[in-house]
């Protein structure tokens, strides 16, 4: 494995590939992720994957952004993708998440999550980490507690989806209170996931 890659007990986060495209496409053809995620369109196609993956390739040369497939270890199947956008002049991180549907309730979100926190505490040398979530989805703030995170309030009406404004939940981890956590999770496989 290279420098860009995390394990965990039951994971591996690596860099997005042009084979993981019809992958990608598969697990964004339900509308349920989309309606609880930003910048994630539906119906998706291909085109949409490879635009996103040249985003990912351009952030990550300019250290702006760090994505990263969730892959499960026991067979190699991409499952979701996760990443963490680094604020160097301000320490801290943004985290955003999404699991396909067939993965939802084993744990993985949390174990993902908890991997990327170490990664932006210990590679990254971040202060602060935090994450956002439409409050229309509670199983995400529930994966962001137990990795951790503490819930800090609601940003009402914070975003528009569509032709709807979406209030914003708000969890976050300091260094001080993270402590050094192994990014490695055992168990706890029946959690809700995002």
């Amino acid at each position: 494995m290279d420098s860009s890659t995390i394990e965990t007990q039951r994971l591996i986060l690596r860099p997005f590939h042009e084979a993981d495209i019809p992958a990608i496409v598969r697990l964004l053809q339900t509308p349920d992720i989309a309606q609880t995620t930003l910048n994630i369109p539906y119906p998706y196609d291909k085109d949409k994957a490879r635009e996103w993956l040249t985003f990912q390739r351009q952030e990550r040369m300019a250290g702006t952004g760090y994505t990263f497939a969730i892959v499960r270890r026991e067979d190699e199947r991409l499952i979701g993708a996760i990443d963490i956008r680094p604020n160097a002049r301000h320490k801290k991180a943004e985290i955003g998440y999404w699991i396909g549907k067939p993965y939802w309730g084993r744990g993985y979100a949390t174990e993902a999550v908890r991997a990327i926190i170490h990664f932006g505490f210990e590679t990254l040398e971040m202060n602060r980490i935090y994450a956002l979530h439409f409050t229309g989805n509670p199983a995400s703030g529930r994966v962001m507690q137990k990795a951790g995170m503490q819930f800090e309030g609601v940003l009402r009406e914070d975003v528009q989806k569509g032709a709807a404004f979406q209030d914003h939940a708000i969890y976050a981890i300091v260094r001080k209170d993270w402590g050094g956590k192994a990014e490695v999770v055992r168990g706890n496989d029946d959690e809700p996931t995002a």
